[in-house]
Formats: structure tokens, sequence, C-alpha cells
């Protein structure tokens, strides 16, 4: 009988077998070397604070391991074989890989949240170890004489802890040690590290994605798009960032799930992608909305005409967001009421005569999108542009 000989070789291989375990301060000085870095296929950072904060409450005070940390190790370094790497937090494309560089397949959040307080990172600054509540928190107010910032308390230079502690009244030798000890208990946690060599870039996603979430589409498009990095676009900061920071800026916080954070975006790039790539025609299934996110057809365009989908779609958001405000139209409940405008406005360029204007609150005010199907959502967006 025939045994096949993949096969063969699989089960006399155990890849279990290569674990190793890193401490917190390991590895956030492999990240300050650049010997621990990203695969370019990454999505960005995803996590709230909230999460930050229930990692490092976990490290410190939690009663079992966390989870494994999944890393390719990069031996062959051939331009031809091995996924380009970014570095963290800034996701700077590395120049040079040198062999044996550590490259993170799963466990990226976990370990950029503990190299933002490692280096005292701003976007840390309000968590705090609140010495009276017994766990590290989110402050909205001044920091009391109880609490110390966790980019001061797990900060690489230690000096940092001990200027803080001397500056604080009611901060006696007891409450030094103590700190001390917490910073070296949170910085010796050791995560145990499961180890490949050499994956190829489609063994890697397989891996991240049994790993974190079973292949779903949100991170699919995520890792779809980060890869145009190597080419000079970096979706994350020069579109979803910026699509979510308009939004903020008028007191709009729509981003709950995190999910949403890439999916309205992508999908509010529908109606720039029909006008400038596929003609004026709109077609159905081209609604800016979620379901219909065209993540195949956005990342085969060549770089120059994404960008320009991206511009037409940020300065048609602003141009909504103004009207909204300067109209004064209720507060939208739903991302939707922005994308769709959106896309009234691209395919609808000139200037509003007052009949065209009416009509347009008169829908802002009237629709619902509460309850409907798909098929519900994409009648309400072709409708919206021919009857206006």
């Amino acid at each position: 009988m025939n045994i096949n000989k993949d096969l063969r070789a699989a089960v006399n291989m155990n890849p279990t077998r290569n674990t190793r375990n890193l401490t917190v301060e390991n590895l956030c000085n492999m990240i300050d070397g650049g010997t621990l870095t990203i695969p370019l296929y990454q999505r960005d950072i995803s996590w709230t604070k909230q999460k930050c904060v229930e990692l490092l409450n976990y490290e410190l005070l939690g009663k079992s391991p966390i989870s494994a940390i999944s890393i390719n190790v990069i031996n062959n370094t051939d331009s031809d074989f091995a996924v380009p790497q970014v570095s963290f937090i800034d996701r700077e494309v590395m120049p040079n890989m040198v062999r044996g560089q550590f490259s993170v397949v799963d466990g990226q959040q976990r370990l950029t949240t503990n190299y933002k307080a490692y280096c005292n990172s701003d976007d840390l600054r309000d968590i705090v170890l609140d010495l009276g509540s017994g766990k590290f928190v989110i402050t909205t107010e001044s920091i009391r004489n109880n609490q110390v910032p966790v980019g001061v308390l797990m900060n690489k230079d230690s000096g940092k802890l001990i200027v803080y502690v001397q500056s604080k009244r009611g901060m006696d030798n007891d409450v030094m040690a103590f700190l001390l000890l917490a910073r070296t208990k949170i910085l010796s946690y050791a995560y145990t590290i499961n180890i490949a060599e050499d994956l190829s870039e489609d063994e890697q996603i397989t891996w991240f994605e049994v790993l974190n979430n079973a292949g779903s589409r949100v991170s699919i498009i995520q890792m779809r798009f980060a890869k145009m990095k190597a080419h000079g676009l970096d979706i994350y900061t020069q579109y979803t960032n910026v699509y979510r920071n308009k939004m903020q800026e008028f007191g709009y916080e729509f981003f709950t799930p995190q999910k949403t954070t890439v999916s309205y975006p992508i999908a509010a790039l529908n109606p720039a992608y029909e006008i400038l790539c596929s003609g004026t025609t709109h077609q159905n299934n081209f609604a800016p909305m979620p379901s219909d996110t065209k993540e195949n057809q956005l990342c085969n365009l060549e770089v120059e005409k994404l960008r320009n989908c991206i511009n037409l779609t940020l300065e048609t958001l602003e141009k909504v967001l103004r009207f909204i405000a300067d109209n004064d139209l209720k507060k939208p409940d739903r991302v939707d009421y922005i994308n769709y405008l959106i896309g009234y406005f691209i395919f609808n360029p000139a200037p509003m005569t007052a009949e065209q204007k009416a009509k347009v609150i008169a829908w802002y005010n009237t629709v619902n999108f509460t309850n409907k199907s798909n098929t519900d959502r994409r009648n309400i967006y072709t409708e919206l542009l021919n009857n206006i």
C-alpha cells in the first residue's frame, strides 16, 4: 500500500518540541534592537486601551499563564523567499534582515502593549497602577499620589521609577520596595514562544488564521491591505486611521466592535472605486456597507489609483461631516448615514441646488437602517443615488 511521502515526513516531525521561554523584558529588548519584527502582511495595532489594561492586569495578577506567542525564525533571508518585515508601532519597513530574525506570526497585540509600556508611549499615558484598588486602571483625571503610570513602572530605565517615587508625597521606602517587586514581576513574566522556521507567507497566514480567528473576513482584508506597505501605501496611517480620526473630530464614536475600524472605511471606498475605476454607473452590490467591501478589486489596483480612491473618499467624508454639522442635522447613530452620503456626493459632485439640498436633508431625517436586510440596504442606497 502506498503511503504519501509528505505524510511520512509529517509524522516524523513534531513542531511542538521547538519552544522556549522569553520574558517581557527580553522581548521588548529584541523589539528595540530590531531582531523581533512583524511580517508585512500583519494588520495594524487593533487593541483598545481597555484590552491593554486587561493584559497588564493578567500579567501582574493572573494565576495561570497567558497563551503562547508564535514566531517564525527567518534563516533563509533570500528576498524571493522571506516575507518583508516591519517594525513595531510605526510599521516602518525594515531595510535589512539578518539570519535568525524573529518574525511574529501571532502575538503582535500583546507584544505591542508591553513594548508601549516599556518605552513609555503616549498611547498608554493614562494607564496607571492604582495601589488602592490593586490593579491597573485607566485614569480620566490627574494622576493621584497612590498611582504610578505604567510607562514609569515598566520603563526600560529603572531609574525613572525611582525618581518618580521620590517625587511623590506619601511614597516611602516600603512603597518603593513594593513597586520594584511589581516591576520585576511584570518584566520577568515569561511567555512560551512557539517557533517555526522559514515558513512561506501562505504557511504563516494559515498558522495565524488557525491561532487567531480561523480566517475571519476582516483579518484577511487587513492582511491583504497591509502588504501594500511594500509599495509605499500604508492603508492604516494614510486611510483607515484618518477616516476614524475625522469621525472623532466631529464627536462620532462608531467603532465598536474593533472590526468596524476596518470594514466601514473600506466599504466607504466603493463609490470612489466605481467613479474612478469602473465607470460612472452604480452597480447594485457596490453599496458602501461592510458586506459589499471590494478588497480584491481594490488590492489589485495600481497603488496610485488606490491612492486616488482614498483621497477622494477622505475629501468627501470631510464634506459630508460638514454638511451634517452646518445643517444642524441629528447626530447619526450608524456609520451608514455617513457612508451613504459619501456615495451621494461622489456621484453628484456639482454644487447642490436648494431643491437637492432639501431632498438630501429629508432623506437623512427619514431613512431607517434598523433591521434591514442587505438587499434592503442596497436598495436604500440605489434610491438615494437615483431619486435625489
